[in-house]
């Protein structure tokens, strides 16, 4: 319960910055909208970029000594990150500590790891669907609450607060989680080289699947956001258009946020490989439709179910590694994931702009859709190939 609070107060103020970085960028000096606009992407992206390189290091450094402390550093890092944030007059500082930010960006992937290692395999998917329930609700309700924030107290204001959240997430953990390690898994956290995990990783094509996944399924799912408020705005003509965009952005939290614990239940049941294959089939089908909604109440619709699909696919990857990786290398496995996650996270938007840019905002509906199937295919192709390898060695 309390990973669950505090995984919350960190994805809920990780996104409330979110809504106004350009408009918080617009108010460091006179700048031309071009220039906003670029620099609204690089202060976006750098954070997932860095985080893509360093969160393999965090997840290695919590196999070895703990994973306990790393949530506390990197708690801690980001809230003093976003607090100086608060503070700053400059892009180019802005920059620099969004950079910071992502050197130290693992509290969460840490969080699934801590669990996932306290967690006996047969329970892990229904286990870390719960804590995911956190992770989205934050993420659902964190632009909201930031949106609300900065028109109330202003942006700088609306930073320290944020920092405050994440400062009380952290020390939530300081005082409440007592993190279980016994000598023998001690022992082996010193045996595993760099090398070691990645031949582990490679060896093991489902593995290597799963890595490509994240990545797939984050670009997938990133491809149409920075897009939406636009695909809304040609489906209706209120002037309410941010509320009514917000609307159709939550729809998708909303049906994860119902769907997340079920899917990682049922993945215990029948297997995470089979539910995941089962989600993405999901997922393809109900993307399709919301590029030939006509009307509002169609796109939030098939949000919503999209987001019903996507649900289960994290607490599904996460339970599969718990399940076929050792425990004193989970962290590092689980921090090589989450930097597929992070580069989805920076290749999603840019690809989403690219191809609206020369075949249409609906497009990249479908495009999305394929990505899904494509994924399904090659889930399919690894599960068919481990299980032709298995009765070879069997034989």
């Amino acid at each position: 319960m309390i990973m669950l609070l505090a995984n919350f107060l960190v994805a809920a103020s990780a996104t409330m910055v979110l809504p106004f970085l350009s408009l918080y960028i617009d108010t460091f000096g006179e700048f031309s909208h071009e220039y906003v606009q670029r620099w609204s992407g690089l202060v976006f992206g750098i954070t997932f970029l860095t985080a893509f390189f360093i969160s393999p290091l965090w997840g290695r450094v919590g196999d070895r000594f703990g994973y306990k402390p790393i949530l506390l550093i990197t708690g801690y890092g980001i809230a003093a990150s976003i607090f100086m944030m608060g503070f700053m007059d400059s892009v180019l500082g802005l920059f620099l500590l969004r950079m910071v930010m992502g050197a130290v960006t693992g509290f969460i992937p840490t969080s699934m790891a801590l669990i996932s290692a306290q967690t006996p395999k047969e329970e892990a998917g229904r286990t870390l669907g719960t804590l995911q329930m956190g992770t989205v609700s934050g993420g659902l309700f964190g632009p909201v609450i930031g949106g609300l924030l900065a028109d109330s107290v202003g942006f700088s204001y609306t930073f320290i607060f944020t920092s405050i959240a994440i400062t009380g997430a952290a020390t939530l953990v300081l005082l409440g989680i007592n993190e279980q390690r016994n000598t023998e898994q001690t022992a082996k956290r010193n045996k595993y080289s760099s090398k070691e995990v990645l031949h582990h990783l490679f060896s093991h094509k489902l593995l290597v699947t799963v890595l490509l996944l994240s990545f797939l399924i984050q670009v997938a799912n990133f491809s149409i956001q920075p897009l939406l408020a636009l695909y809304v705005d040609e489906l209706t003509s209120s002037q309410n258009l941010a509320f009514l965009a917000g609307i159709a952005f939550s729809a998708t939290g909303l049906g994860n946020l119902l769907s997340t614990r079920w899917w990682g239940q049922l993945g215990d049941e029948i297997g995470y490989e089979k539910v995941l294959s089962i989600l993405l089939v999901l997922a393809s089908i109900f993307i399709f439709p919301q590029a030939l909604a006509v009307e509002l109440w169609q796109l939030v619709l098939f949000r919503f179910l999209f987001g019903i699909a996507i649900g289960g696919m994290i607490p599904c990857v996460t339970a599969y590694i718990r399940q076929e990786s050792p425990l004193s290398m989970q962290g590092e496995v689980l921090g090589y994931t989450q930097s597929f996650r992070f580069l989805g996270n920076v290749v999603g938007p840019a690809f989403g702009g690219i191809v609206s840019g020369y075949i249409g905002i609906s497009s990249v509906f479908y495009v999305t859709g394929a990505l899904f199937l494509g994924a399904f295919g090659l889930l399919w192709w690894s599960i068919r190939h481990s299980d032709t390898m298995s009765h070879v060695k069997d034989y």
